[in-house]
């Protein structure tokens, strides 16, 4: 069983007023069922990244790469967002100055409740047309025929998440670095640390003078530098860390 004892600091914080960041990564996402792309089993298994993950691949065979990502909304679909979702949506709605940057793409933060955010690495569910440009969002957990096109101009689409090789969107992460200069508490989720620039804002937040709390059930290359570590899942983690503060779960429902 997993044992949370955070600081009293900690606790204090949570029940301030000060703004709150948080960064989510795909640890969280892996409790509710998604596979990750770093673990033996996860949804790298056998398939190179540069295969699926990268514009030159999807120019080279966009049906092989449309198939991956058909499969990744067709899973996302199946599972439902976990207590560390909830968690995240709950601190959000008790009205302080808040925001999310999340590196998942499967939608399980906004189905939680989730408003203030950016998508650091898009969505699985936006769909971007290679030709005009147009993006719009669409939910249905298959597409046919793959690869969809465009109804406005008939060129094809691709996935809107960000691909190796491409840059992260400048709006949403110029947003989210603006939040971890001004942010009083930053929490670090699931998240390896080792993806940047994404990896970058923690310490912008602890450069800036933020008490910033790391949530892993292991240590990454960043938890010597976090202000306070707490090892365990993030969906035993953060509900145990709302009620040491007094905040209850079901204020984002």
């Amino acid at each position: 069983m997993t044992s949370i004892v955070p600081s009293a600091r900690l606790v204090g914080l949570l029940q301030g007023r000060g703004p709150v960041l948080v960064l989510t990564g795909a640890g969280v996402s892996q409790e509710s069922g998604i596979a990750t792309f770093r673990d033996a089993s996860g949804i790298w298994e056998g398939i190179d990244p540069m295969q699926v993950a990268t514009p030159r691949a999807f120019a080279a065979d966009p049906e092989f790469v449309w198939r991956f990502y058909d499969a990744r909304r067709a899973q996302a679909a199946t599972v439902e967002p976990n207590p560390a979702h909830h968690a995240v949506a709950a601190i959000e709605a008790t009205g302080r100055t808040f925001l999310l940057a999340t590196q998942n793409v499967d939608g399980l933060h906004e189905r939680a409740g989730s408003r203030s955010l950016v998508r650091l690495h898009g969505s699985l569910w936006r769909l971007r047309c290679t030709r005009c440009g147009d993006e719009h969002e669409d939910l249905r957990p298959k597409l046919a025929p793959l690869p969809p096109h465009c109804a406005a101009c008939g060129g094809m689409l691709r996935p809107g998440v960000v691909w190796f090789e491409e840059p992260l969107p400048m709006i949403e992460f110029a947003r989210a670095e603006r939040a971890a200069r001004e942010a009083e508490l930053v929490f670090v989720v699931g998240t390896s640390s080792l993806v940047y620039p994404a990896a970058s804002l923690q310490t912008v937040g602890v450069s800036s003078g933020g008490y910033v709390v790391e949530i892993n059930p292991v240590r990454t290359p960043f938890s010597d530098d976090a202000s306070e570590h707490l090892s365990g899942p993030a969906g035993v983690v953060l509900p145990a860390l709302l009620k040491a503060a007094g905040i209850p779960m079901d204020r984002a429902a």
